[in-house]
């Protein structure tokens, strides 16, 4: 199976790599069109700051690319935030893949920190992203912006209000939790991306 692994100025893309190490995955690290384009699906990872990442992709035509493809992709955490249409981190215009704002989010409590990190739970699980997990299983979250729960949403968490933990449309599937830091839950999560690959192969 050839996974691409889209490379960008965001970090946390060598964790990603492990992860598919561990499931027996030698991806390519990439930002070659061609590459990303024969790939059997594509992962898009990282961490960062939005509008210097979108910057960088569009700087790239990566950003055209990302929207172009029909293979299975898989966004992680600031890779789910960029495939929204718009986000609030510096105001910034995104991929538009899920037609959804990325927002901020605001404490109402004292004790409501930000960013939003370490291990929380997932719940209302609909996807074969999730195949065989339980509702309440626990995964490693770090952000400071959120996607509201919307028709896209396939997995909720919540921290101040409910908001989604995972998206799906069409080819596009999308985490804001880490599931290459997520031990066994994020290890099978993984798997069942790749399972879905093979499946529409």
């Amino acid at each position: 199976m050839r996974v691409a692994v889209i490379k960008y100025n965001a970090g946390n893309i060598y964790s990603v790599v492990h992860g598919l190490n561990r499931l027996g995955i030698e991806p390519v690290i990439t930002d070659n069109k061609d590459e990303i384009q024969r790939a059997d699906c594509v992962v898009f990872p990282g961490q960062g700051e939005a509008k210097k990442t979108m910057e960088y992709l569009r700087s790239r035509q990566l950003d055209s690319v990302i929207k172009g493809l029909t293979q299975p992709v898989l966004g992680i955490c600031i890779g789910m935030q960029l495939l929204c249409d718009h986000s609030e981190e510096g105001e910034t215009d995104c991929l538009g893949i899920f037609d959804t704002t990325v927002k901020r989010f605001i404490p109402t409590q004292q004790d409501q920190k930000i960013p939003h990190m370490g291990w929380d739970t997932l719940t209302d699980l609909h996807s074969p992203l999730f195949k065989g997990l339980q509702e309440d299983c626990f995964v490693y979250f770090i952000h400071s912006y959120y996607v509201p729960v919307t028709k896209y949403t396939i997995a909720t968490n919540d921290y101040i209000h409910p908001f989604s933990a995972a998206l799906h449309k069409d080819n596009f599937y999308a985490t804001q939790f880490h599931p290459e830091k997520s031990g066994g839950i994020g290890e099978k999560i993984i798997q069942n991306f790749l399972n879905i690959v093979q499946n529409n192969a």
